[in-house]
C-alpha cells in the first residue's frame, strides 16, 4: 500500500503538517511524532471546551497525549462514514453520516435515534449537542444512572437508607453523576469486611483470661498503661540501690536538681517534677501507693491501685511489691494482647451492637442489589455518552489538532486554544495572553522565550480573580512598569481589570534597542539634575531657617512699650596677625591653584572637542559616515543583543511553563510579533481638528537649524578646513595674515625697551 502523501507549511521556523482531509486524520498515526508541534497539553486553562478535551482524555489524568489523539481518530473512523465531516462547518451530526456497517457506528446511530425520539424529534435528520445534554440531565437525575454509585435516596426502604448513611460515615463516599455522595461496591465490601473483622475480634474477648474483670478490665488495663514504665523504673532503681548502697543517693533527685527546681513555679504537672523517680529510692523498698509519692504521679498511681491492684489482687494495700506488680501485669497480659489485635477503628464508631445489626440483618445484600441495579444501566448511559463523544469530536477535534499536531490556529491568527484573550494597556493591545497559576514559577521557565513579558493580576467586579501573562512584541517599554493598570478581555468578551505585577524584560525591537542607550543617558541626567536641585533647595532652606533663627534671637525682657533690645553681639574676632614679609600665603595660593586647574581643565575639554571636530571636518564628504560610526559605537551593542534575542524569541518556553510539551521551537519573529501586538494609530480616513487650545508653543526648529548651520560653517572656516574649497581672498589663512602688521616703534614719551639680558658665560 502506498504511503500517504503529506503537505507541510513552514511557520515559526518549523515545518508543520497541513491537516485538510479525513484521509490526513486516518493516516496521522503514520506521521513521525517528531514532526508534531506538541506532544502533550493540559485539559484545563484552554479556550477549547473542557468537556470536549475530557472525552479525549481516556486515562483521566488531566492531560492529552498522542496515543489518546490516535485512539479518538480510530474510534471516529468506525463511527463515521467519512472523517471529512470534521472539516465541514457546523456542530450537529447528520444521521446519514454515521456508519451503520460497524458495531460502533450502529450503536451510536441507534442511541441517537432513541434520544431524538425521547425529545419528540423522531423525524429529525441530525442530532445536536443540546439534545444529548438534555437527555443526560434527565438520565443522571434518576435514582439509577448507570454509574454503579448509589446515594442513600436510591433506596426506598428507610432501614437500607440508614445503612447506606452509616457506611458513608464509617468508610467515606464517592460522588455519583448527580453530584451526590454515595457508595459503590468497593466501599460496600470494605465496610462489611471491616465490620466482620471487628465482630470477630469482639468474639475473642469471650476466651478465658481476656476479661478477668469483665467490663472493668479495660479501665484496669488503661490504668496500668499510664504507670507501667514509671513503676518498672522504680523497681529497677531499688535493685541497683540493693546492689550498691552508694547508688541510692545518685538514683534519687540530686541537690543540684532540687535547687534548680526551687527557683521555678512548679505544679504537679510540671515536666521537671514528672522526670523525678515516682518515690524515694531505697534498696529493697516496696512502692508506696498512698504517702511519699511524686506529686506528678500520685493521681495515676491512685487510679492504678483502685482499678487494677485491688480488684486483681483481692485486697486494698498501701504498698506494692515487685512480685505483686508482676502478678497484676500477668493477669492483664491476655487482655492487652487481645486489645493489640483490634482492627481499624473506623467502623468502631458505630458500636458493636449496630455493626452486628448491619452484618446479621442482611444490609450488605440489600445495598449490593441496589448497586447492581444501578450498574445495569451503565450500557444505556454509555450509549448516550458515545453520541455526545461523536458530536464533540465532530465539532472540536480538528481545532484541537490545529493546536497540537500543528499550530495553524496560532500562526493563522485565528486564536489558538492557549490564547486567553487580549490585554489593552499603554496604547497597545496584546493578543498573546495566557492564563497562569503561579507567576513566579511560570516566569522561571517562560523567561527563556526571550520575549518581553508582563504578568498581571486580573479581577472582575463580581470578585472573580485570576492571573495572566502578556507578551509585548511591538512598541517601546518606556511606560511599562509594575503597577500600571489596563483592561483584559477574555475570549468570551468579558472584561477584567488588569494590573502589572511582574515584568520579564527582553528587547521588543531593534529600533527600541537603538534608542535605549540615549534614553538611559537622559534618565541619568534627569536624575542627577534632580538630585543637585534637591541639594541646592535643602541648602537654601537651611540658610533661610538660620536667618529666621538669627532674626528671632532678640532680648524681649525689656519694659512694656520699650523697643526690643537686641541680644548682645558676639565678641569681635581677633585681628589677624601682621603678615611677615616673604611668608607664604596658603589661601591665595590655593585660590590661584584652583583657578589654574579650572583653566587647564577647560582648555583640555576645549582641546578635546576641537580635535574631535577637526577630525570630523577632515573627513570631508565622508563626514556622515563618521557620525554614523559614533552612533553605531553607542547603540551597536544594544542593537546586536536585541537582534540575537529577537532571533531566539519563541513560544515553546511559554507553553512549557503552562504544562505543555512543545516539540518544536515555534519562533515568533519580528514581523509576526508585530502582528501579535497592535500599537494605537488613527484609523484610515480619520481627520484631526486644527488647533489645540492647550498646546505648547511650537519650537522654532527652522531658526535652530539655521543657527546650527551658521555655527558649523563658522567653525569649519575658523579651523581652516574649508580653505581648499574657497577663493584666495576669503580663506582663513589669507585674512589672518593680512591682519597681522609689524609692531609700531615706541613713541618719544614712552620708556625705552629694556636692554637685552647678557649672554650666559661660556662653561668653564
Amino acid at each position: 500500500m502506498a504511503k500517504h502523501s503529506w503537505t507541510f507549511f513552514r511557520a515559526g521556523g518549523v515545518d508543520q503538517v497541513i491537516l485538510q482531509s479525513g484521509d490526513d486524520l486516518k493516516n496521522l498515526a503514520e506521521l513521525d511524532q517528531k514532526l508534531w508541534v506538541a506532544l502533550a497539553c493540559p485539559i484545563k486553562g484552554n479556550e477549547l471546551d473542557q468537556r470536549s478535551l475530557e472525552v479525549i482524555d481516556t486515562d483521566k489524568d488531566g492531560r492529552i497525549r498522542p496515543p489518546e489523539v490516535l485512539e479518538a481518530i480510530e474510534w471516529s473512523a468506525k463511527v463515521f462514514k467519512s472523517l471529512d465531516l470534521f472539516f465541514e462547518k457546523g456542530a450537529a451530526v447528520p444521521l446519514d453520516k454515521l456508519d451503520d456497517s460497524t458495531a460502533e457506528g450502529k450503536a451510536v446511530l441507534a442511541s441517537a435515534k432513541q434520544i431524538l425520539k425521547e425529545h419528540g424529534k423522531k423525524d429529525a435528520k441530525q442530532i445536536e449537542l443540546a439534545d444529548v445534554e438534555a437527555m443526560e440531565k434527565l438520565f443522571v437525575a434518576t435514582k439509577f444512572n448507570g454509574d454503579g454509585i448509589i446515594p442513600s435516596d436510591s433506596a426506598d426502604d428507610d432501614a437500607v437508607k440508614k445503612a447506606i448513611d452509616d457506611v458513608i460515615s464509617a468508610v467515606g463516599s464517592v460522588t455519583d453523576r448527580s453530584a451526590k455522595p454515595g457508595i459503590d461496591q468497593k466501599l460496600c465490601d470494605k465496610f462489611f469486611e471491616e465490620a466482620g473483622a471487628m465482630l470477630a475480634w469482639h468474639e475473642e474477648s469471650r476466651a478465658e483470661g481476656v476479661l478477668p474483670l469483665g467490663e472493668a478490665t479495660a479501665a484496669a488495663a488503661a490504668a496500668l498503661d499510664k504507670v507501667e514504665a514509671k513503676i518498672v523504673d522504680y523497681f529497677t532503681r531499688t535493685k541497683l540501690a540493693s546492689y550498691d548502697t552508694r547508688a541510692a543517693a545518685a538514683l534519687n533527685a540530686s541537690e543540684v536538681e532540687l535547687a534548680a527546681m526551687s527557683l521555678k513555679a512548679l505544679s504537679s504537672g510540671s515536666d521537671d517534677v514528672a522526670r523525678l523517680p515516682v518515690a524515694h529510692v531505697e534498696g529493697g523498698k516496696a512502692l508506696p501507693l498512698q504517702a511519699g509519692l511524686n506529686p506528678a504521679w500520685s493521681a495515676a498511681l491512685a487510679a492504678f491501685s483502685k482499678d487494677a491492684v485491688t480488684p486483681l489482687l483481692g485486697a486494698s494495700r498501701t504498698t506494692l511489691t515487685e512480685a505483686d506488680f508482676d502478678a497484676v501485669v500477668a493477669k492483664l497480659a491476655a487482655h492487652r494482647a487481645w486489645r493489640a489485635k483490634k482492627p481499624d477503628p473506623a467502623v468502631d464508631k458505630l458500636g458493636i451492637d449496630r455493626l452486628r445489626e448491619l452484618v446479621d440483618g442482611g444490609s450488605k445484600a440489600a445495598i449490593t442489589a441496589l448497586i447492581e441495579k444501578d450498574a445495569a444501566l451503565q450500557a444505556e448511559y454509555l450509549e448516550i455518552a458515545s453520541v455526545e463523544r461523536a458530536i464533540r469530536l465532530r465539532r472540536d477535534f480538528v481545532k484541537l489538532l490545529k493546536n497540537f499536531v500543528n499550530f495553524a490556529e496560532f500562526y493563522g491568527r485565528r486564536g489558538a486554544m492557549f490564547q486567553a484573550g487580549t490585554l489593552y494597556l499603554d496604547a497597545r493591545s496584546c493578543d498573546l495572553c495566557m492564563f497562569v497559576d503561579d507567576a513566579a514559577k511560570h516566569a522561571t521557565l517562560a523567561g527563556l522565550a526571550k520575549a518581553y513579558l508582563a504578568y498581571c493580576d486580573i479581577k472582575r467586579a463580581s470578585g472573580e480573580t485570576g492571573h495572566i501573562v502578556a507578551a509585548f512584541t511591538a512598541g517601546d517599554v518606556d511606560n511599562l512598569m509594575v503597577g500600571r493598570n489596563g483592561v483584559f478581555y477574555d475570549r468570551k468578551g468579558d472584561d477584567w481589570d488588569a494590573t502589572i505585577t511582574k515584568i520579564v524584560e527582553n528587547p521588543i525591537s531593534v529600533r527600541q534597542a537603538f534608542w535605549s542607550p540615549y534614553k538611559r543617558l537622559v534618565r541619568l541626567v534627569e536624575e542627577q539634575v534632580a538630585k543637585r536641585a534637591a541639594a541646592k533647595e535643602a541648602e537654601s532652606t537651611a540658610k533661610v531657617d538660620a536667618a529666621a533663627v538669627a532674626a528671632g534671637n532678640v532680648d524681649h525682657t525689656h519694659a512694656p512699650g520699650a523697643a526690643p533690645v537686641p541680644a548682645a553681639a558676639p565678641a569681635p574676632a581677633a585681628a589677624p596677625a601682621p603678615a611677615v614679609p616673604g611668608a607664604p600665603v596658603p589661601e591665595k595660593k590655593l585660590d590661584l591653584a584652583v583657578i589654574v586647574g579650572i583653566g587647564v581643565a577647560l582648555g583640555a575639554i576645549a582641546g578635546f572637542f576641537t580635535s574631535v571636530l577637526t577630525m570630523f571636518l577632515g573627513l570631508g564628504i565622508w563626514m556622515p559616515l563618521g557620525i554614523l560610526a559614533i552612533l553605531l559605537t553607542i547603540s551597536g551593542p544594544s542593537m546586536l543583543i536585541a537582534w540575537l534575542k529577537l532571533r531566539q524569541r519563541n513560544l515553546g518556553p511559554l507553553l512549557d511553563a503552562s504544562g505543555w510539551a512543545v516539540n518544536g521551537l515555534a519562533k515568533i519573529n519580528v514581523p509576526f510579533g508585530g502582528a501579535l501586538t497592535d500599537v494605537a494609530e488613527l484609523p484610515e480616513g480619520a481627520s484631526r481638528t486644527a488647533g489645540d487650545p492647550f498646546a505648547e508653543k511650537p519650537t522654532p526648529w527652522t531658526l535652530y537649524i539655521i543657527l546650527a548651520i551658521v555655527a558649523v560653517v563658522g567653525i569649519v572656516w575658523l579651523v581652516g578646513a574649508a580653505d581648499s574649497y574657497l577663493p584666495e581672498k576669503v580663506r582663513f589663512k589669507t585674512i589672518i595674515h593680512a591682519n597681522q602688521t609689524p609692531s609700531a616703534a615706541p613713541s618719544a614719551g614712552s620708556a625705552a625697551p629694556a636692554a637685552p639680558a647678557a649672554a650666559p658665560a661660556p662653561p668653564k
